[in-house]
């Protein structure tokens, strides 16, 4: 068997920047235990997997570990290659994925994505993530899907070396870092041990409770959000009631077949 492998740059203008992301179109869904393989010998921090039917476009998502409830770089990445290589000609992709119906919009900077936003809340501080803050010290922790860790300042957010080994058994996804930007809105990093992704690159999902949170604070509807990971990428948010609209563009790096 044969399966066409493709690798995009999300949330990129040109190669070796954003955040790669594998992406295989299947005619049928695979076994599980397939899908997890694939995206483990991928080694990248998601593989998505998407099958086109007569309505929608069925979407998944998986670590080199596991699948998860939503990536937002795999699913720019996927919706690039559905409509660079499957002939895809309308102005809307609707995935359906286990995060419910995500559209995503054509434009001419890219692409445009539909997706529920989830404002996180004040909590009380488990000791492990604390400690693997070391000697930063945090000015509010929230949580979400993830933990969101706010500090005072860029450089506090860019020095910051985590110890993952304090991570890797919290409760929730991941830690999520951020402050208030200078050239930008908001600066964040995204720290995800327990899925095999000690640091992401540009994480699209992170921007549905950054954005909530520092609209509110900043008392904006449109934001600009820079990762500052080492390959970094730039995340445009939008809020519109209970959604959040990332913007990005994606760069193929690689096409290929897997052979099976």
């Amino acid at each position: 068997m044969k399966i066409k492998l493709y690798q995009v740059d999300a949330f990129a203008n040109k190669v070796f920047e954003g955040n790669p992301a594998a992406v295989c179109p299947l005619e049928n869904w695979l076994d599980d235990h397939l899908l997890k393989k694939i995206a483990e010998e991928n080694n990248l921090s998601e593989t998505a997997f998407f099958v086109q039917t007569n309505k929608n476009i069925q979407l998944r998502w998986f670590t080199p570990l596991e699948e998860v409830d939503l990536c937002g770089h795999a699913t720019l990445a996927a919706a690039y290659v559905l409509y660079q290589h499957c002939h895809y000609s309308a102005p809307r992709a609707i995935f359906d994925t286990k995060s419910g119906q995500l559209v995503v919009t054509k434009i001419d900077t890219g692409f445009s994505m539909d997706f529920p936003a989830s404002m996180p809340q004040a909590v009380d501080s488990p000791a492990a993530l604390l400690l693997g803050l070391g000697k930063i010290k945090a000015q509010t922790i929230l949580a979400g899907f993830d933990y969101v860790v706010v500090l005072d300042s860029v450089k506090e957010v860019m020095d910051l070396s985590p110890d993952f080994s304090q991570w890797l058994n919290l409760d929730l996804r991941g830690v999520v870092v951020t402050a208030q930007g200078t050239d930008v809105d908001f600066v964040s990093r995204c720290f995800f041990p327990k899925l095999s992704v000690n640091e992401d690159p540009v994480t699209g999902s992170a921007h549905c409770e950054l954005a909530p949170y520092w609209g509110r604070r900043l008392g904006l509807t449109v934001l600009c959000g820079r990762q500052l990971s080492k390959r970094s990428g730039v995340v445009h948010c939008r809020l519109v009631e209970d959604r959040v609209i990332l913007t990005g563009n994606g760069v193929e790096y690689m096409t290929g077949e897997i052979n099976i």
